[in-house]
This record gives C-alpha cells, sequence and structure tokens, in this order.
C-alpha cells in the first residue's frame, strides 16, 4: 500500500493542525467509497472497520440515499433553513415517529441541536439542570462524551480532559459495571453514596451513560445494571440520560442499545449515524414533561441538516420498517464474536468485549493493539483502537457490509494476530 504522495504530505504538514489524528494511523489519500470498500488514490482497497467511527452503520455512499440527496439538490431544495419548517423535516420527523418511536410507545420529542453528538450532550445537560434546579451530573469511569466542556467535564480520559486547559466543574464520576472489578456491586456502592449525606455528593441532575462505552473500551453494561441506574435515578430525583451516539442507529443489534431492556430514559444522545449517509446531524430525544424551553433558550445556526433530513429518511425507511437489517446485525453479530474468540484465544488473557457489532478484543496492552491495527492496514483493513490505553482492536464494520466481505476483513485482522503473535503468549 502506498503512502500519500508527498505534495499532499507537504500541505498537510504545513497547512493542517497537529490536532489530527486518523490520518497518522492509515497515510494515504482517500479518494472514493462504495458499501464497506475505501479506494485510496492509488486505486488501492481498503475493507472498512471503523466506519467514521460507527458514524456510517449503513456503509458509503449507499445507492438509495444517494439518488435521493442528488434529486433534493438537483431541483433546488433547500440547503439550510436554521430552524424553520420544511417538507424535508417533516418527512424525517413523520419518518422517525412512525418507524422508531410508536413501536416502542416513546412519546419523546425530537430537539434538533447543533450538527455532532457534542452539541447533542451540551443541549441535555442544560436541560436536565433546567429541569431539576441542580448542578451536579453523575457520569461513569471511562465515558466518552464529546470535546466541549459540558461534554468533556463527563469525559473520563485523561489526556482528553487535559486538553480543556480549565476546570471542569460539576460532574460526579462514579464506576461503571465491573470497573472495579467483578466482585465489586458497583450498583450498590452508587446507592451507598448517594444516600450517604456525608458523602460529599450534590444530588444530581441526572446520570449520563452508555450501554457500550465506545472510546472507553466496548465495556457493556448488563440489563440489570442499566435498570439498577434507571431506578437509583429515580429515586435521587435525576434524569437518565443515555448516550446512544456511537451505541445507537443498530450498532448495537436494536436501533437502540436500552431496546428490551426495560427502561425509557428522560433523554437519549442521538448523532453520527443518524443521518445516515455520514452528514452531520445530532438530536436529543426529550420525554415531553421535560421539554420546558422556552423559544430560542437554546439556539444555533445548524439545528438540524437538511440534507441529512433527506438521508435519514430514507436510512429509516430503508432500514428499519421491518427485521431485515436486525435479522442481518444478529448472524454478523454471532459471526464476530466466533472470530473474535478465536483471535483472543492466541494471545493470554485476552478477552472480548462489546455488544452486537459494537465488539473488539483486549488485548492487554495498547502497544500490541497497535501493531495489529498497523499490520491489518499493511493488507487492506481499516482497523482502529480503543480503551483507556488504547488496548482494545475495536471492530466497528458497517452493518451492512456482505458476509463474504465481512469474513475476508476478519481473516486480515486474524492474519495480523498470528504474524505478531506466531505462538499464543500471555498479555503484556
Amino acid at each position: 500500500m502506498s503512502t500519500v504522495p508527498t505534495a499532499e504530505t507537504d500541505i498537510y504538514a504545513r497547512r493542517e493542525s497537529a490536532v489530527r489524528s486518523y490520518c497518522r494511523s492509515f497515510p494515504v489519500s482517500f479518494a472514493r467509497a462504495e458499501g464497506a470498500t475505501l479506494i485510496d488514490a492509488d486505486g488501492n482497497s481498503y475493507i472498512d472497520f471503523l466506519a467514521g467511527c460507527s458514524s456510517l452503520n449503513y456503509g458509503h455512499n449507499d445507492p438509495d440515499m444517494k439518488a435521493a440527496l442528488v434529486e433534493h439538490i438537483q431541483r433546488d431544495g433547500i440547503a439550510h433553513a436554521l430552524d424553520m419548517h420544511t417538507e424535508e423535516k417533516a418527512a424525517f420527523l413523520a419518518a422517525f415517529e412512525h418507524h422508531i418511536l410508536h413501536p416502542r410507545g416513546m412519546e419523546h420529542r425530537v430537539m434538533m441541536t447543533g450538527p455532532t453528538g457534542t452539541n447533542a450532550v451540551e443541549a441535555a445537560l442544560k436541560l436536565a439542570r433546567k429541569v431539576t434546579g441542580r448542578r451536579n451530573v453523575i457520569a461513569f469511569t471511562n465515558g466518552f462524551h464529546g470535546m466541549t466542556l459540558g461534554a468533556l467535564a463527563l469525559t473520563g480520559n485523561a489526556g482528553k480532559r487535559a486538553g480543556a486547559g480549565t476546570a471542569l466543574p460539576d460532574v460526579t464520576h462514579l464506576p461503571y459495571e465491573n470497573s472495579l472489578g467483578e466482585d465489586v456491586d458497583t450498583l450498590e456502592l452508587i446507592e451507598t453514596l448517594l444516600t450517604n449525606p456525608s458523602s460529599g455528593i450534590e444530588p444530581p441532575a441526572a446520570f449520563v451513560v452508555e450501554l457500550v462505552q465506545g472510546e472507553g473500551g466496548l465495556n457493556a453494561a448488563s440489563c440489570e445494571w442499566v435498570q439498577g441506574i434507571a431506578r437509583i435515578a429515580r429515586e435521587h430525583g435525576a434524569l437518565l440520560i443515555v448516550d446512544d451516539i456511537q451505541a445507537g442507529m443498530g450498532r448495537t443489534g436494536s436501533f437502540f442499545s436500552f431496546d428490551h431492556m426495560g427502561i425509557e430514559p428522560d433523554m437519549v444522545t442521538l448523532a453520527k449515524s443518524l443521518s445516515g449517509f455520514g452528514l452531520p446531524f445530532a438530536c436529543v430525544l426529550v420525554r415531553p414533561e421535560h421539554d420546558i424551553w422556552k423559544p430560542a433558550e437554546h439556539n444555533g445556526t445548524f439545528r438540524g441538516n437538511t440534507h441529512a433530513f433527506v438521508t435519514a429518511r430514507v436510512a429509516l425507511e430503508k432500514f428499519w420498517a421491518d427485521d431485515t437489517l436486525r435479522n442481518q446485525i444478529a448472524l454478523k453479530s454471532q459471526v464476530l464474536e466466533e472470530r473474535l474468540n478465536t483471535i483472543a484465544a492466541r494471545i493470554e488473557g485476552a478477552r472480548i468485549k462489546g455488544r452486537g457489532m459494537m465488539r473488539g478484543v483486549d488485548v492487554g496492552s495498547g502497544e500490541l493493539a497497535g501493531r495489529i491495527c498497523a499490520e491489518a492496514f499493511r493488507h487492506g483493513l481499516v482497523i482502529e483502537t480503543s480503551g483507556a490505553h488504547d488496548e482494545v482492536v475495536k471492530v466497528l464494520a458497517p452493518l451492512t457490509i456482505p458476509m463474504e466481505q465481512f469474513r475476508q476483513g476478519l481473516d486480515i485482522l486474524e492474519a495480523a494476530v498470528e504474524t505478531l503473535v506466531p505462538f499464543p503468549v500471555a498479555a503484556e
């Protein structure tokens, strides 16, 4: 595989900020993409197991979404409308209501926010504090919720937090399930702290939680733990906010990560694959009794993306009108689990983590995980790491990837591990 041409390398080094990251792991210039395939400027093909960090759950350039978007643009459809009414927004809301909310008995309203996940988290925090009159928010170890200051205060990663350059107040971080070991009941610990008037923890406005921690290492909460957090939040007068930005839109098996868990969050933050096409689009689902905003009390120039409304509607109608996609995810999830178990067996102490099509292997070392991903990329697979020490090799293949190509990608991953770990060894 070739690297980026010198002229392009020069312009990036000369003009692009040093904060750039993914391009350092994948030093080629990508030119085209289709489905689960990326093609670089030299014509080399790569299987995409990153999918825009789960922003492309339906793959690159879905033909039906693309056709609808091209038709909208060619007829001079609205490109930007602030938060005004448009046919495209109404069609998206109707499809979301019909295919997602009504089947689940959810009466939540849809709050359009700025275009990225962190904007949705910021809006949810503001609203929770407004509803409850409290400031403190409960977040969890290894959580990641965004890079703006409010969302960053919820985020646990020390490196990300250090970039703030200022204090990140009004958040209490409590242990996620199994974060203190499987023999420690973190629900009991959390309940004890919150009921102790001398714990030093202020009454919370909300609990903000990912049910599978994407950047935190694919830690997956059990149904029992999730129900326990929902109960504790309710008993303490706090709102439950589920961050489904990465784990939602089918990534864990159904549209929401909390489907079939017997809870109904007060708010849900959505972004990433919400548009279906990789276009910026984020929102907060809000129970009606909490929708106490005054007009324009929380606003922004890009509240809703009209082009994203077009593609998001198509995604809902194409993939969520029946159980076809869900059944495909279930089958691929089983294949993924089996293959990752085989890979994990090569490294003593390694284990698979996550749920559905949001899984990976904790290889025990960020150095080893990085080498595995680099070796896989040399052979045509785009894949990244996650976790507190980047120790998890994370598979985020498009949910729509053809099974044959999916197996090919897993073959490349397994071969990379075999190259670097020719015989089973203890994790570092």
